[in-house]
C-alpha cells in the first residue's frame, strides 16, 4: 500500500516506517519537524516527507494514498496540560478533519493512534477491555476519546477506522523519549546510580515496546477490513501490566550497582490500570508483542551507554515539556509549534 505516515519524525513514527517499508508498503511522512532533532546516536535514515503541521492539512495532500497511520500529535500529559487549547486544537479538532480529508481522498483505510490512557482513573482491581468505561483524566486523554468518537461516525463501507490504543511505551528509538516511564527510570539509574520513584510506586501501568507498536500498526494495515472494521483494540500484552515499583526493580537488576528510591512525595497516581489485550490478538492472530520490559531495559541501557547519553540531553533534550519550554517565549507555544 502507499501510505501517509504523520508523526514520521517523532519518537513512534521513526521506529514504525522502516518497519512499514521492510512489509513490502511505499511510505510518505507528514511532520512538522517539532521533534526531529531530538536525535541520540546515527541520524535515521527518514521517509520522504511533508514537512506540514497537522492543523495546516490540506485536500491536496490526501490523494493517491491507500492508507493514512495517524501517530502526530502533542504527546505527554504535562505538556498537554501546558496549553490544554492546543492539545485540542491539534490532537482533536486536526486530527477529525484529517480523517474527514481522508475519506474524501478515497482513503480506504485509517489507523489512529489512541492510548490506554482513556481507562484513566480505572484502578488496578481487574483488567479493563475495549468496552469498559473511558475515565480520561487529561487534556490528551480526553482528546483521544473525542477523536475515536467523531471518526467513527465517518465509517462506511469505503472508509474503514481503527483505533489503537497503545500502552505506554517503551524503547529506544533513534528520537528518543526520556520522559515515558522506562525510558526515565533507566536513564535517571544510568546517570545517576539511582533508581528514583516518585510516586508511591503502587499504580499499574500497562507497557508496550516501541518496535511491537510499529508491528502492531503494520498487521492492523493488512489485516481483512472485516476483522478490524471501525474497531478499537488495546495494544500490548498482559505480561507487561507491571506497577511502578515493578518496572523499577527490573531497572535496579539491569544497571550495574543502581539502587532503588521511592519517595512517595508525589502521592498515589490517580490513573492506573491493568488492561486486557486479547481482542487484538484473536482479531489479528498473526501479531504478537516480543519485547518484555526487562529486555527494554537492558535495550535502553545499552543504547545510553553507547551513545553517551549526558544530563543535559537527557533532563532537557528528550523531555517533551522541557524542551518546548526551551525554545519559546512566555506566551508563544502555538508559534514554536507552528514554526519548529
Amino acid at each position: 500500500m502507499r501510505v501517509l505516515l504523520t508523526g514520521h519524525t517523532g519518537y513512534l513514527g521513526t521506529v514504525m516506517a522502516p518497519v512499514l517499508a521492510a512489509a513490502g508498503h511505499e511510505v510518505v511522512g507528514l511532520d512538522s519537524g517539532l521533534f526531529a532533532a531530538c536525535v541520540l546516536g546515527p541520524a535515521p535514515r527518514d521517509p520522504v516527507g511533508l514537512a506540514v503541521d497537522l492543523r495546516d492539512v490540506k485536500a491536496t495532500h490526501l490523494p493517491g494514498f491507500d492508507a493514512v497511520i495517524h501517530l502526530a500529535a502533542l504527546s505527554n500529559d504535562p505538556l498537554g496540560s501546558l496549553a490544554p487549547e492546543l492539545t485540542y486544537d491539534i490532537n482533536h479538532h486536526a486530527s477529525v478533519k484529517l480523517a474527514r480529508l481522508a475519506k474524501d481522498a478515497g482513503v480506504s483505510r485509517f489507523l489512529y493512534a489512541s492510548t490506554c490512557s482513556v481507562y484513566g482513573a480505572s484502578g488496578g482491581g481487574g483488567l479493563v477491555d475495549e468496552d469498559a468505561p473511558l475515565r480520561p483524566v487529561t487534556p490528551y486523554a480526553e482528546s483521544k476519546v473525542r477523536v475515536e468518537a467523531e471518526v467513527s461516525d465517518l465509517a462506511d463501507d469505503d472508509f474503514t477506522p481503527v483505533y489503537l490504543r497503545n500502552a505506554t511505551a517503551f524503547g529506544f528509538s533513534p528520537r528518543l523519549r526520556a520522559d515515558i516511564v522506562l525510558n526515565n527510570l533507566v536513564g535517571h539509574a544510568y546517570l545517576s546510580g539511582e533508581v528514583l520513584v516518585l510516586s508511591d510506586g503502587t499504580p499499574w501501568r500497562p507497557l508496550v515496546h516501541a518496535d511491537d507498536i510499529a508491528h502492531a500498526f503494520t498487521a492492523a494495515l493488512e489485516a481483512p477490513r472485516e476483522a478490524v472494521h471501525n474497531r478499537a483494540f488495546n495494544i500490548g500484552t498482559e505480561r507487561n501490566n507491571v506497577t511502578v515499583a515493578e518496572i523499577a526493580e527490573e531497572v535496579v537488576a539491569v544497571v550495574p550497582g543502581a539502587k532503588l528510591r521511592i519517595t512517595g512525595e508525589a502521592g498515589a497516581d490517580p490513573r492506573s490500570y491493568r488492561v486486557d489485550f486479547s481482542r487484538f490478538r484473536d482479531a489479528v492472530p498473526a501479531f504478537d508483542c516480543k519485547w518484555g520490559v526487562k529486555d527494554g531495559a537492558l535495550q535502553l541501557f545499552d543504547a545510553y551507554r553507547r551513545n553517551s547519553l549526558t544530563q543535559e540531553q537527557f533532563e532537557r533534550r528528550f523531555t517533551r515539556l522541557n524542551w518546548l519550554s526551551d525554545r519559546r517565549a512566555a506566551g508563544a507555544v502555538d508559534a514554536t509549534l507552528r514554526h519548529a
